[in-house]
């Protein structure tokens, strides 16, 4: 069963997540249902963020299996969206190789019952299958989003190795494909550019997710940006739901070693039994690091974990700027807890940054409200929210387009929609 584990801080998943280790195994003596159970129940009880709302008493046998369980223990705290169960496997394959098993594509609700396709992953079986930004899903198998959403609900139904989709273009027309769910790579950098302004050099890179295939593609983007004088970054992490803490450290090391090396980027707190592993990340300067004078944020409610972390991180040491919308809200992380070939991903602390500020559920704000026009590719020139963040940098204030303040709460999305979060490739982006 259980036994009392000593928290090490690894560089490892989700907003600022850590590891658990051991001299033995984690896992139970044995992975009976009932075993399996147990051990959550434990672990959850040692390591939780808020392990003091359990209850005393469990009847493990009133629930079917450790899944089952968990969601009832984390119902005792309405801001944990976070913890879930997965596959090991799973776990290792996204955040070591940034891969997932699935149809390649993201969307959002954009009303009660349109569903609208916000990217496609390159290597994905969604995009040889004509699957593009900005089309709307119709149907599943032949049956309306709004038969699936009272019914089991789309992300139920997306979960089948095999679907019929019915989309409709930008221009109108529709057509139906079956696609079957493969391994997707996701490209964590997909574009960077210096954009030449009459202010001078504007670094512009679209981030996708926190994964260690980011890692070494870093030092050569952030050459090209030093090269070129780079002051003022444009960060696009409009559908970034978080990863690994090493990289968040890494990119944190490049934005800011230059202008604030040996301050603090950002501390992991736990909770009372764990204070031991409490810990403080500083800058690094790398031979790359900029000297960042102004960051301009680009943000959904898709923003969030790792993301997050980033903005929060460099607001003490820099000008930052979120144009866009609100992120999501996800000031916490999570461990990672192996057992019987499963791992369990428990909310077990929050992160602050060097002014001890933290705390965001509800999200950060937007700085200047941009639609994300899902008819415009993401970085183009055209596109509302790099077109924003162009004419922030330019004039030190929002576009009269835009609108100054916050963005829409959380309690402006779609009535109805559960917004749970699980693998960071399954929520906040909606990627499946």
């Amino acid at each position: 069963m259980w036994r009392k584990l000593s928290l090490v801080v690894a560089l490892a998943v989700l907003t600022a997540c850590s590891a658990l280790e051991d001299d033995d195994s984690q896992g139970p003596s044995d992975c009976s249902m009932a075993s399996q159970k147990q051990f959550v129940l434990d672990a959850m009880r040692d390591v939780y963020f808020w392990n003091t709302l359990l209850p005393a008493n469990v009847n493990l046998a009133s629930f079917a299996g450790p899944d089952d369980l968990l969601a009832h223990l984390i119902s005792f705290q309405p801001l944990d969206q976070f913890s879930y169960i997965n596959t090991a496997e799973a776990d290792s394959q996204f955040f070591g190789e940034g891969q997932y098993l699935g149809f390649g594509f993201s969307f959002r609700f954009v009303g009660v019952d349109d569903v609208r396709i916000t990217q496609v992953f390159d290597s994905s079986p969604a995009a040889p299958a004509g699957f593009a930004r900005g089309q709307r899903i119709l149907a599943l198998d032949g049956r309306s989003i709004a038969e699936i959403e009272a019914a089991e609900g789309i992300d139920t139904l997306l979960d089948q190795e095999t679907l019929s989709f019915s989309l409709r273009n930008t221009d109108g027309s529709e057509f139906t494909v079956s696609v079957t769910k493969d391994v997707v790579t996701i490209d964590p950098l997909p574009q960077w550019r210096v954009i030449d302004t009459p202010g001078g050099s504007v670094g512009y890179m679209e981030f996708a997710t926190f994964v260690s295939t980011a890692d070494p593609v870093f030092d050569s983007i952030f050459a090209s940006f030093r090269q070129a004088g780079v002051t003022d970054l444009i960060l696009d992490m409009r559908y970034n739901g978080g990863g690994l803490i090493s990289t968040t450290e890494l990119l944190g090391d490049f934005l800011g070693g230059g202008v604030a090396g040996g301050q603090v980027f950002s501390r992991t707190l736990f909770n009372a039994n764990n204070a031991g592993a409490n810990r403080t990340a500083l800058f690094h300067q790398l031979f790359n690091s900029l000297n960042l004078s102004r960051l301009v944020v680009i943000a959904t409610e898709s923003t969030a974990s790792a993301s997050e972390l980033v903005i929060n991180s460099m607001e003490p040491h820099v000008e930052v700027t979120i144009v866009g919308d609100a992120t999501f809200g996800k000031p916490v992380g999570q461990v990672g807890i192996e057992f019987c070939s499963k791992i369990l991903r428990a909310t077990a602390f929050e992160t602050v940054n060097s002014l001890n500020e933290g705390g965001y559920f509800g999200g950060l704000p937007a700085d200047c409200v941009a639609a994300d026009d899902l008819a415009i590719p993401v970085g183009d020139d055209q596109d509302p929210n790099l077109i924003t963040a162009l004419d922030y940098l330019a004039n030190g204030a929002c576009p009269v387009t835009a609108i100054p303040g916050p963005a829409k709460a959380l309690a402006d999305k779609v009535p109805g929609r559960k917004y749970r979060h699980g693998p960071p490739w399954r929520e906040f982006a909606r990627a499946y």
